[in-house]
């Protein structure tokens, strides 16, 4: 395959793909039908993402990935395949199981702050609201509501409303509503996108808080860099489907080391060979493919017609 790009053998994909996984996605299609178009947002895709990890789903506008996180938000329903979240069946749920997966298992940042907060009320009163609709006693919830704006750095703006507090202040207080009912997940779609590189880097330190103080399982989508290469897993998502995934090195003591590239095979053993890739040795339509005694061959096909 070249330097740069190391292709794993395929992993175990047979009936329990994905059992001991908190998030599982297989094969999973979402489909729009927009008047008389037809828009596959997701083509099939694959995800396992395990009980306290912190990842990054990076790739481009149109790519699938915030539809993935829509989904995994129980706010899109999947059109085919198989969604499933701390055991719960994405594609086989009614109005009223979403709004109860919606509240309690799932926790969800946008990238608008103003999305995430009420204006009419202060960072206490915004992060007790989904405690007091759950019903949680009232001497619980202030002293989850005091745990989670003092571990994430924001007990100063208890008594704020969203209009008295800075960018970076507004989403690391919808990192504390996100986590107040401890849900098992923690979705993040572009929480610094609308920041400077400095508070992006402080909403980025809360969201690693919710994950290693706090215990949730986070999945960010982002196209800062500097957000993603923090992690020890970056999943690259292309055309619906996930084509690549970077993992670093734990160095111990929260450092990151080297970074290995790694194409993803799915579970038809295809694998999105990158662009930069297939120009610099003319791979098109057709290819060359050779078994070789501890790796696969691809070659042009440039004596076949095309």
């Amino acid at each position: 395959m070249g330097p740069g790009l190391a292709l794993p053998a395929a992993p175990d994909h047979g009936p329990e793909f994905g059992h001991d996984a908190l998030v599982v996605c297989d094969n999973l299609v979402r489909i729009y039908q927009t008047e008389s178009v037809e828009v596959q947002a997701l083509q099939g895709l694959d995800l396992l993402v395990h009980e306290g990890e912190m990842i990054a789903l990076v790739g481009a506008s149109g790519s699938g990935k915030s539809t993935l996180l829509q989904v995994l938000a129980g706010v899109d329903a999947p059109t085919a395949g198989r969604a499933r979240v701390a055991g719960h069946d994405l594609l086989d749920m009614s109005r009223a199981d979403r709004v109860r997966y919606r509240r309690h298992v799932v926790g969800f940042v946008r990238q608008q702050s103003v999305r995430n907060l009420v204006p009419y009320l202060t960072a206490a009163q915004v992060v007790d609201l989904p405690l007091s609709i759950a019903g949680v006693r009232r001497s619980e919830r202030r002293e989850r509501t005091a745990e989670l704006l003092d571990t994430l750095g924001v007990t100063h703006c208890a008594d704020r409303r969203p209009g008295q507090m800075s960018g970076g202040e507004q989403q690391r207080v919808a990192i504390a509503v996100a986590l107040a009912i401890r849900p098992r997940v923690l979705l993040a779609d572009e929480p610094t996108g609308e920041l400077d590189s400095e508070t992006a880097q402080e909403v980025f330190a809360a969201l690693r808080t919710a994950n290693r103080v706090l215990g949730a399982t986070v999945v960010v989508v982002t196209h800062d860099r500097a957000v993603s290469d923090q992690v020890a897993r970056t999943v690259a998502i292309r055309d619906g489907r996930t084509s690549s995934e970077v993992l670093r090195s734990d160095e111990g003591a929260g450092a990151l080391g080297a970074a290995e590239e790694y194409a993803v095979m799915d579970r038809a053993g295809r694998v999105q060979v990158p662009r930069e890739f297939r120009e610099a040795l003319d791979l098109t339509r057709r290819v060359r493919l050779a078994l070789a005694a501890d790796h696969v061959e691809i070659r042009s096909d440039r004596e076949g017609g095309r």
